[in-house]
């Protein structure tokens, strides 16, 4: 593969190219073609050239999802600029940390990016494969958050390795209501550019049920990714009262899908079936994946093409191009997580003999009983078996008898008393497993991604 060609801009230039012009996009009220997409982002670019942004440059992108995410992260690439993104639900104090990181040359606001257009297309700044193409910054539940290091060939090779795990032909028409702005976004974002047809994309600006099912319906969608909690929030609506017959896939990653919920979609939507996945943003958000027609329910598939993986521990460790560069100014901790070219990816899992992955849990959210070890999943899992319980997560508290204690927060779909739960995940689970203490909330706690903020659970203990 020659370096140049495994470059974004040239990617995004060569597929718009073999593709022509055609309806690519939909948003709110009208779909906005391919043509008119690419122009744009020419034009910023250009204006971004103009206004002094060099290869290298870090240039800020906290919108929230719109076709202008799409034309800016585009330009950032023909520009030789590196695209970071920051999810809009970012507190001022947060972006404050995030921008005095990076050091970026420019915060890419709507206002600004309307107002950079040039009329003078830009041609694409040459920029290595081995050169940065994003610095996504992550860790966010587990403490300050790191910038990730993502090349242009880590990015090109996440693209045509999800592609080529997961394409079916026929399918030509998704429903996106990830942010653009998390890895798992981006990483369906270039994928789509490795699609050998004219594949249409429904953008919802952000998740709200009833709306997806209604796009879902109204423009007979295909194939949706989503996280877990999305899904949940999907089966307390009525799923029965919408046409989804042409939906055939939906693709989940980002966080462990409850095998209760799984069975419970794909029951009341006929036809419909769940890949589960597994990436995490330090592997460009891509390490496997389940292949239609080969799906194992529970697993998270066998490792995408030209992809190793291997168990060390216990922990799940990925050899891969698709693996970061490193941590943004920490090579301390870049250091002590890629060693001997192999990811330590901190989640804890296995492999089967058919060298399908099964995720545990974080390394990070064990729990450590009385010296046994508590994987939070498995008490989760249990207790969604229960009719009222909506959602749950389970927590470690510090305990001066057993070091720890489990605690489970859950939501709640009718009333049920938390001795009950207590009771319901006794009978179910070891004697050092179950919940001592349950707390029932309103709604839990998400991170911007839709996963439960565990940390924001931590400090409600």
């Amino acid at each position: 593969m020659n370096a140049a060609r495994r470059n974004l801009a040239v990617l995004a230039e060569s597929t718009y190219e073999r593709r022509g012009d055609y309806p690519a996009l939909w948003f709110e009220d009208r779909w906005h073609s391919s043509g008119e997409l690419f122009a744009h982002a020419e034009r910023v670019a250009a204006g971004l050239v103009a206004n002094g942004v060099r290869p290298g440059d870090r240039v800020v992108v906290p919108l929230p999802n719109s076709p202008d995410v799409l034309v800016a992260y585009h330009a950032i690439w023909r520009a030789g600029a590196v695209v970071t993104p920051a999810i809009f639900l970012l507190t001022a104090a947060e972006l404050d940390r995030l921008v005095a990181d990076a050091q970026p040359a420019l915060v890419l606001t709507s206002e600004l990016l309307a107002t950079l257009e040039v009329d003078a297309p830009q041609a694409i700044v040459a920029r290595d494969e081995s050169d940065l193409a994003a610095l996504v910054y992550t860790g966010g539940t587990t403490g300050r958050a790191k910038g990730v290091m993502l090349t242009h060939a880590n990015l090109y090779e996440a693209g045509r390795a999800g592609h080529a795990a997961g394409h079916v032909d026929g399918i030509e028409r998704s429903l996106s209501c990830l942010p653009l702005a998390h890895s798992y976004g981006l990483l369906v974002l270039n994928v789509g550019l490795h699609h050998p047809g004219r594949p249409e994309t429904v953008l919802m600006r952000w998740f709200d049920p009833a709306e997806w099912l209604r796009l879902a319906q109204e423009h007979g969608v295909q194939i949706a990714p989503v996280v877990p909690s999305m899904l949940y929030l999907l089966l307390a609506e009525a799923l029965e009262d919408y046409d989804l017959s042409a939906l055939q896939f939906v693709a989940s990653g980002a966080a462990p899908l409850a095998p209760a919920a799984r069975d419970e979609f794909m029951r009341r939507v006929p036809g419909v079936q769940i890949r589960e996945g597994y990436g995490l943003t330090e592997t460009s958000a891509l390490v496997s994946t389940n292949p239609p027609g080969r799906i194992k329910a529970g697993t998270v598939g066998p490792p995408v093409p030209g992809t190793g993986v291997r168990i060390v521990d216990g922990e799940v460790c990925v050899r891969s191009e698709l693996v970061m560069a490193g941590y943004w100014n920490a090579p301390e901790l870049t250091a002590d997580t890629i060693r001997d070219e192999w990811l330590y990816t901190g989640d804890m899992g296995r492999l089967d003999d058919d060298g399908y992955l099964t995720i545990v849990d974080r390394k990070k959210d064990l729990i450590i009983r009385g010296g046994f070890n508590v994987f939070p999943r498995d008490v989760e899992e249990t207790l969604l078996e229960h009719p009222a319980v909506a959602s749950a997560c389970v927590v470690g508290r510090p305990d001066p008898v057993y070091g720890e204690e489990v605690v489970a927060f859950v939501t709640l779909t009718a009333i049920a008393d938390c001795d009950e739960l207590v009771e319901f995940g006794r009978q179910r689970l070891g004697g050092y497993k179950y919940p001592r203490e349950i707390r029932v909330l309103e709604t839990l706690p998400l991170t911007p991604v839709g996963k439960a903020d565990r940390r924001a659970l931590r400090e409600l203990l």
